[in-house]
């Protein structure tokens, strides 16, 4: 007849000090890595408009102008109709298509702008004006590498 071991698995008292200490690592760690989320979505939304904004730059060099509030970014992705009239419309078009900013809504684009020949922006998490932290409005103007 073959013994038991008793000595083969955890105590009782060995669990509870491995469950207390993954808890510690937990409350350590887990601030550090969700509160990054909102600062990357943010990031990610500076850098889209940055790169809408560099197609709205090829737009004027090439037709004279920014398209207009009406004509909006979707002149970006195909020719827009209306005025301005775009000269020299690049076939290609010059983004492939309007991203949409992290949270799921429409960069809010108006030319002429408040704060420049346009005004290019994000309402931030909450999809509306105004806020704080995430919340806050991101404007193309605000970004260092635009």
């Amino acid at each position: 007849m073959k013994q038991l071991n008793r000595n083969a698995g955890f105590t009782l008292i060995e669990i509870m000090v491995v469950m207390v200490i993954l808890g510690l690592l937990v409350a350590i760690v887990a601030p550090n890595i969700l509160g990054r989320s909102d600062q990357a979505r943010v990031t990610v939304a500076q850098t889209q408009m940055s790169n809408i904004a560099n197609a709205l730059d090829l737009y004027r060099l090439d037709n004279g102008s920014y398209p207009s509030t009406q004509q909006g970014l979707q002149a970006l992705v195909s020719k827009p109709s209306g005025s301005p009239e775009p000269k020299n419309w690049n076939p290609d078009g010059y983004l492939k298509n309007v991203p949409q900013d992290p949270w799921d809504n429409d960069y809010q684009y108006i030319s002429p702008g408040v704060n420049g020949p346009y005004d290019l922006f994000s309402y931030g998490s909450d999809g509306r004006e105004g806020g704080e932290g995430d919340a806050a409005d991101i404007s193309v103007q605000d970004n260092p590498d635009k």
